[in-house]
């Protein structure tokens, strides 16, 4: 398994698109000095940690359903280091295969989920039941389009009464379980989710009454985040696992169905929710494959963007596989800086993820990767900050977004002042970048972005603020 840098997971079970990591003892939320921080959990070892004590269930041999199809091999951290094979082509359970040695994804009914497969392997599968290709088109359009977004085989109108029969007895519609709506003073709404587990996720529908082609919806890609960014609610939480390729594609499908008679339809997406998506990148590459297909959700890729706060490997891959957007989760113009705000950086420091970017764009064209840029006030927005961020993107195709920062329960910041934003978006706009400044959108609702999630009550560390910010942290409005 790739060293992942400094990561947080809670305890996790052993499931489909899991990640496996045990500790025997476990670890408090408390203070930790960034420069300090042990090997075992800042050190980009192969070590996970996790903020739960929990004990390896015993392992022999262990057969796992596995959406990207390939077999993959876990490590689990324990007092002794324990290794287990989790093969895809190891079904006990007689999981149906695809035919090429993979498996189709399956609910805990052993039926077939719908909304986990690309078009090519939808059409495989209903072929394999003995139905025709052009059936399988108009599933996949009362699936996806036609305004239907069919959850049930009442809603497959006009498809073949046999075919309707066979995904009655084999196939879930469904992955998500509505669990409810909050709507925030300015429109935003705020839907949560139940999993088959129980664990819920939060998605975030933003509607804009004077441009409804705008309206847009973030998606999560993880319960939970690994990557502690300490400006964010959802790094409080630790990872608990990836999301499915069809709970990502599901969210999406729910927002159309619930929604889009009140806010238009949606037509952009972005993956900006709860998580870390290039952690999670084989499922976010087959959601967005799934979304952008041009007979079902039929997303414009340029309306689909990725975020990453750097995973740099992950990052490369995702150029060259997807013709989706992508933004960069910036935040700093010193490694001083980002290695506190976003530890992340010790692996994959500024200067590796700024060059990377700068080759991988030269062979994209008319490409531009959006840069955001949260504000926090005393941290990262004088205008020595802004004449930084100047030189660093230089020569990167790129968009600036300059974003309130939105505080919450535990929130060791605060927002910069409109003012002041402003001054920094000006000094970069007069050096001829082009910039975008975004207020806050459902704050008042936690609906805004670093503001989803749930932490439980054993939380990812917060670390130690460096000398020279201190002053600012106490600083009173």
């Amino acid at each position: 398994m790739e060293s992942m840098g400094c990561v947080w997971m809670r305890r996790v079970g052993l499931g489909a698109n899991s990640l496996l990591a045990w500790k025997t003892t476990a670890v408090a939320a408390k203070t930790y000095s960034p420069t300090s921080l042990s090997s075992s959990l800042c050190g980009f070892s192969d070590s996970t940690i996790s903020l739960h004590s929990c004990r390896p269930a015993s392992v022999n041999s262990v057969a796992l359903r596995y959406a990207s199809r390939r077999s993959i091999t876990a490590a689990v951290s324990t007092s002794s280091e324990v290794s287990c094979e989790i093969d895809a082509d190891a079904r006990k359970d007689g999981a149906p295969s695809d035919g090429n040695g993979g498996v189709f994804p399956v609910d805990k009914e052993s039926k077939v989920i719908l909304k986990g497969m690309r078009y090519v392997e939808l059409e495989e599968w209903v072929r394999s039941h003995g139905f025709r290709p052009d059936q399988a088109l108009m599933l996949w359009k009362l699936l996806y389009g036609n305004g239907i977004w069919a959850h049930s085989v009442d809603e497959l109108k006009g498809l073949n009464k046999d075919l309707k029969r066979m995904l009655e007895e084999h196939a879930s519609f469904q992955s998500l379980s509505l669990k409810d709506i909050k709507t925030a003073s300015d429109g935003t709404r705020k839907i949560l989710f139940t999993l088959e587990d129980g664990l819920v996720i939060e998605t975030v529908v933003i509607p804009f009454q004077k441009e409804r082609s705008r309206t847009t919806v973030c998606v999560s890609s993880q319960v939970g985040c690994a990557m502690n960014c300490q400006f964010c609610f959802t790094g409080r939480m630790g990872l608990t696992r990836h999301l499915t390729a069809a709970e990502i594609v599901d969210q999406a499908v729910y927002a159309q169905r619930l929604l889009s008679n009140e806010v238009g339809t949606i037509k952009n997406v972005v993956f900006m929710g709860m998580g870390e998506p290039l952690q999670n990148i084989d499922n976010v590459l087959k959601a967005t494959d799934i979304m952008v297909h041009d007979q079902g959700l039929h997303f414009s890729p340029r309306k689909v963007t990725v975020s990453t706060s750097g995973l740099v490997p992950q990052l490369k891959r995702y150029l060259h596989e997807s013709s989706c957007a992508l933004a960069v989760s910036l935040n700093a113009t010193t490694d001083e800086v980002r290695n506190w705000i976003m530890p992340i950086n010790r692996k994959y420091n500024l200067n590796m993820l700024l060059e990377t970017l700068r080759e991988e764009l030269r062979h994209k064209h008319k490409y531009k990767v959006l840069f955001e840029y949260v504000m926090l006030a005393g941290i990262n927005d004088s205008i020595e900050d802004a004449k930084r961020l100047i030189d660093l993107v230089r020569g990167i195709p790129c968009k600036i977004n300059l974003l309130s920062f939105n505080p919450h329960s535990g929130s060791q910041f605060r927002p910069t002042s409109t003012e002041k934003m402003m001054e920094f978006r000006d000094v970069l706009a007069e050096a001829g970048c082009v910039v975008l400044l975004r207020l806050s959108r459902g704050d008042d609702s936690m609906a805004a972005c670093g503001q989803l999630g749930k932490p439980g009550d054993i939380q990812a560390p917060i670390l130690r603020v460096p000398a020279q910010f201190q002053m600012a942290l106490k600083q009173e409005d």
